[in-house]
């Protein structure tokens, strides 16, 4: 969710959020029409008891991982723990030409980026950092406050590269398997980026970062195309020429769900089963609808 009209609105939206069944409730991080982060889920975490709060995904570029830290455990503070902090070394090309920070190419925003993975990891789990890096140099950088969750908590990184998964192997708690987002914009190159294909490559370079780690990852797919109700085989055969598959390739993007609650309840355990997939995220407005197909997985 990016947000609402009112803080009683945001407030209410967050208990519908919980009351629907969702486990953790998201917002992004960009310069538009949004809330920002780390305040609106301060206000979700206070108006919730059993709700996650998280980011998907802090652009590292945006804040200083000494100044990040700090927030992040106090937000975890107020939330009692209940925070997955998703991290990120920014792509969206326009965020940063409204800002006017430096868009540097990739491969720089996530040397950087992995940098300050380093320093906010010690001064949350060892209540320190100092570090001496190309982008960085903190020296002893206290870890106050302390973060509820010990050693901290969850970390949410996610990638469509091998060097950013590799990254997210090695570092994260939950991994998000992603398009590419190089080019900094969505465009014609995704219909290949998210091809069945790829994410069998994709996942294939997240085992090599992971090596031992692989089997305590929990994985993530972040939708865009989500219909629930619907003539699947209609909706298909729609979708399918923009990607250039056939309705039945089209049928197994990860980022589509579409089709009755029990058809969905069924793509899900196959795309878990494929790609071990545990962790779905929808958007705000197919919440409601969505909410059955949740309620149904749970056994409800």
């Amino acid at each position: 969710m990016s947000g609402a009209p009112t803080a009683k609105a945001w407030r209410e939206l967050s208990r519908k959020v919980e009351d629907l069944g969702y486990s953790t409730l998201f917002i992004p991080d960009h310069f538009g029409d949004q809330w920002a982060p780390l305040i609106a889920l301060t206000s979700a975490a206070e108006a919730t008891t059993t709700l996650n709060v998280g980011t998907l995904v802090l652009d590292n570029d945006y804040r200083h991982p000494v100044v990040l830290a700090k927030e992040i455990a106090t937000l975890d503070l107020v939330a009692e723990g209940r925070l997955e902090i998703g991290l990120g070394a920014g792509w969206m090309k326009t965020d940063y030409e409204e800002s006017g920070i430096p868009y540097d190419r990739p491969g720089v925003r996530v040397e950087r980026f992995e940098e300050a993975l380093g320093i906010l990891k010690g001064m949350w789990e060892n209540g320190s950092a100092t570090q001496a890096g190309t982008h960085y140099n903190v020296r002893a950088a206290q870890g106050l406050p302390r973060p509820h969750t010990a050693p901290r908590p969850k970390l949410l990184i996610g990638g469509g590269s091998p060097r950013v998964l590799g990254i997210a192997g090695r570092e994260a708690d939950i991994v998000g398997i992603n398009p590419n987002l190089a080019a900094g914009v969505v465009g014609a190159e995704m219909a290949v980026e998210v091809a069945p294909a790829k994410f069998d490559q994709k996942l294939a370079w997240l085992k090599e970062g992971a090596g031992e780690r692989f089997d305590d990852l929990e994985l993530q797919c972040l939708t865009f195309i989500v219909q629930v109700g619907i003539d699947r085989d209609e909706v298909l055969a729609n979708l399918a020429p923009g990607f250039g598959l056939s309705p039945e390739d089209a049928g197994a993007i990860p980022i589509a769900l579409v089709g009755t609650v029990d058809q969905i309840c069924e793509t899900i355990e196959s795309r878990r089963e494929r790609w071990g997939f545990t962790y779905w995220v929808v958007h705000e407005p197919e919440m409601e609808a969505f909410a059955e197909v949740v309620k149904k997985l749970a056994g409800q």
